[in-house]
């Protein structure tokens, strides 16, 4: 009797997905989950593509290319992974302390060569870093505070929850991107995917479940 309540209680909590929950009603848990399944996401839909080298330049006049949205995934994370991590090691750190990444000539250069999948490899490095801080953490050191003048202060889980926004203002960016330059034509449907049927198949639990 007992076993059958347990699992009778815990399906609701399975049958969440990420497209159902605001980010806020995560559990820490699921927010780790969020942030990694955004490099799951590219690799789905970036891998499949058969002429990659169309992912390095934009076919219309002012608009981003895939590996331009890339970059900007990266530079978000190489500012925000030092933020988590001086406020995991530290106690209330002045995180105005961390100088923003500038894309200098030398790295402009360096990104020009690269090719898209280089660049995604090289976020994924990072936001694999992002995940291991979290996940060493116990639930109340998600409430660790680092101050911030130049932005505002930040605690653990705020920032946590800014990359998820963050990620899916990119990733819903790029999906439009996907289909207008053509670049989803001869993929298999599972690459073809959009990113809100991405975010049905994440199950979920919230701060609410027990």
């Amino acid at each position: 009797m007992v076993a059958t309540t347990h699992a009778s209680t815990s399906r609701p909590a399975l049958s969440k997905t990420a497209g159902d929950v605001r980010i806020s009603d995560l559990s820490n848990d699921s927010v780790i989950i969020r942030l990694h399944f955004t490099i799951n996401h590219l690799s789905r839909w970036l891998t499949p593509i058969h002429h990659l080298d169309r992912l390095d330049r934009a076919p219309f006049r002012g608009q981003p290319s895939i590996k331009d949205m890339l970059i900007e995934l990266r530079q978000e994370e190489l500012f925000r992974f030092p933020m988590l991590h001086m406020i995991a090691r530290e106690n209330n750190p002045n995180l105005d302390l961390i100088p923003p990444p500038v894309i200098d000539a030398r790295q402009e250069l360096i990104d020009e060569q690269r090719s898209a999948l280089s660049v995604m490899a090289e976020f994924r490095r990072v936001r694999q870093n992002t995940c291991s801080v979290l996940r060493s953490l116990t639930n109340s050191g998600w409430n660790r505070m680092g101050t911030c003048r130049s932005e505002h202060d930040w605690q653990i889980r705020s920032l946590a929850e800014y990359l998820i926004a963050h990620d899916e203002d990119v990733l819903t960016r790029m999906d439009i991107a996907l289909d207008a330059y053509g670049l989803r034509e001869g993929v298999a449907e599972h690459g073809r995917a959009h990113l809100y049927e991405l975010l049905k198949l994440v199950p979920v639990t919230t701060l609410h479940d027990k």
